[in-house]
């Protein structure tokens, strides 16, 4: 399936959830950071009460958890769009890091769901909270209501699962796809489930599914997509939530999709952790040449390291309330 994806002239893409929380990282060329050494350094921080302080309050920072999501801002023909990319893994860290940002989640055009595990969709419950009965569509593969679990050496880990039916009870409008779809006036691609192509990005070991009340293999989690950007005159941005399906399948499957070969940037989780699949992920990836690197959540801290030494022109660290300027963003 080819589509056209529109060029978008620049893209911010906000980290409201991560595994890292970092307030003292500064800014770079792209990317502005919260905190006391970023962009926000010198103006008011927001403030939590504080009982043993003789304040009476404390800062309140942004909160880092086992999960990701992020926002997604385009501009184009003198227009902002956002959406809301994964919601984390708490009930409350994702509402609370918006407030923090000053973000209003009633700005979100859609939410797409890049898998069906908790650290990805269980941060809903929080807009649910806020907002009532959200009027906004949620948009993942049909594949993401899978009861799942990881069995390994040291036992079995029933991972929560996602209720369609909750859901939309809630009020948000449900939409299944497994191919690619665009967004936004055909400015946005989710990528759908992804062509494994490689030899190496074999899945998550352990990874069970129970399908038809029996408990079997689902290590390749094919539930897994990714959001594609078409940044003008500079190509490809991927975002990840996990990666599972691997990085370079993801790419490859993106530049298969929308016919646009170059890649500008790679962003989110990339479900590496060590061993020879890393080395052949980075050999892989920088052979495309991407100008932005930045590697979160379930990317181990080894192969952060190593795609800082392979890559140190494009490598970004990540922390939440990072904003990455793509494009015109800039």
């Amino acid at each position: 399936m080819h589509v056209e994806l529109r060029p978008v002239d620049g893209a911010r893409v906000t980290t409201l959830i991560d595994n890292s929380s970092d307030a003292l990282l500064p800014d770079g060329q792209l990317v502005r950071r919260w905190g006391l050494a970023g962009a926000g350094a010198g103006a008011p921080l927001p403030v939590a009460p504080a009982g043993l302080t003789t304040e009476g309050t404390t800062i309140d920072v942004l909160r880092a958890e086992h999960g990701f999501s992020a926002m997604v801002e385009i501009s184009t023909g003198g227009r902002d769009r956002r959406i809301l990319f994964d919601a984390g893994a708490t009930t409350d860290g994702l509402i609370g890091n918006l407030d923090r940002l000053g973000v209003h989640p009633d700005t979100f055009e859609t939410i797409v769901l890049s898998h069906g595990h908790f650290d990805h969709v269980t941060g809903l419950h929080g807009l649910v909270r806020r907002l009532g009965r959200p009027a906004m569509p949620v948009l993942l593969h049909p594949d993401a209501w899978r009861r799942r679990r990881i069995a390994g050496p040291g036992g079995v880990l029933d991972l929560p699962t996602p209720s369609r039916g909750a859901i939309e009870q809630a009020g948000f409008t449900v939409i299944e796809e497994r191919r690619p779809s665009l967004l936004l006036d055909d400015f946005l691609l989710i990528t759908g489930e992804v062509e494994r192509s490689t030899d190496f990005e074999t899945g998550m070991p352990g990874h069970q599914a129970c399908l038809d009340g029996e408990w079997g293999p689902d290590e390749l989690i094919e539930d897994d997509q990714a959001l594609v950007l078409n940044i003008r005159g500079k190509g490809l941005v991927i975002l990840t939530g996990c990666g599972h399906a691997g990085i370079v399948n993801l790419v490859r499957h993106a530049q298969k999709v929308t016919g646009i070969q170059r890649l500008y940037g790679v962003l989110g989780g990339l479900h590496l952790r060590f061993g020879p699949v890393v080395d052949r992920t980075i050999d892989a990836l920088a052979a495309e040449g991407p100008a932005v690197v930045v590697p979160a959540h379930c990317t181990s801290w080894a192969a952060q390291q190593a795609l800082a030494a392979r890559l140190p022109g494009a490598f970004l660290p990540n922390s939440v309330g990072s904003t990455f300027l793509l494009g015109g963003a800039a």
